[in-house]
């Protein structure tokens, strides 16, 4: 009896149309950190190169090398948000930070050596001129913002309609809200979107911090 083997039929090659249907598919991109070149995941550390303000992507590693406050050129960002419940900040308190807008941060310069109060604008974030009587007013009335770590963290507040949030946060969160609504705003006053994508930005900061308060 002889014996056979089975043959498969051949395989038919590939179409164009499936050649482009792979390469259409996205890519997973990998971070590095920007220092040693370490593969990171989509959620690391950042660090602020203090001259220029930029932020920079680290591996844990790296970032461990400038947690020391007094590091000169680079600063570990903080990862810690802390909601401020009890914050006191009145209207007539508000008024004399003369911020012009519903939302602004607050910040400590070193190379200034003082204190820098920003507003995200569709042009990105614009410096307002602070009084200094008016925010040592403020640290009088909540000395939790003497505890603020320079450059890096920074007081979030959001007066916009009924709204009164305040948070302090890694300095990275506030360029983040810039940047979303640098991308978004739309007009004259900003749009339907960018201000959902507003609302969406501090629904996850009160999320992310559990409701927990902080005095």
């Amino acid at each position: 009896m002889e014996l056979t083997q089975d043959r498969q039929p051949p395989r038919a090659a590939p179409s164009a149309f499936s050649r482009l249907q792979r390469l259409a598919q996205p890519r997973v991109v990998q971070e590095h950190c920007e220092l040693c070149r370490a593969v990171i995941p989509k959620q690391h550390q950042h660090l602020l190169e203090l001259q220029s303000r930029q932020l920079v992507c680290a591996c844990e590693a790296c970032a461990i090398l400038f947690s020391d406050e007094h590091a000169l050129r680079y600063r570990r960002v903080p990862r810690q948000i802390r909601r401020l419940n009890n914050f006191a900040l009145s209207e007539e308190q508000w008024e004399d930070l003369h911020i012009p807008i519903s939302l602004a941060f607050f910040y400590h310069s070193l190379a200034a050596n003082k204190v820098i109060a920003m507003y995200p604008s569709p042009a990105g974030a614009t410096e307002s001129l602070l009084p200094m009587d008016a925010w040592k007013e403020l640290v009088v009335a909540n000395p939790i913002l003497s505890k603020m770590q320079s450059e890096v963290e920074a007081l979030l507040v959001n007066r916009v309609g009924d709204t009164q949030l305040c948070f302090l946060v890694p300095i990275d969160e506030c360029y983040k809200l810039v940047g979303l609504i640098r991308c978004h705003w739309r007009g004259f006053s900003g749009g339907k979107e960018v201000w959902t994508e507003i609302q969406g930005f501090f629904d996850d900061l009160v999320r992310r911090t559990g409701g927990a308060s902080h005095a």
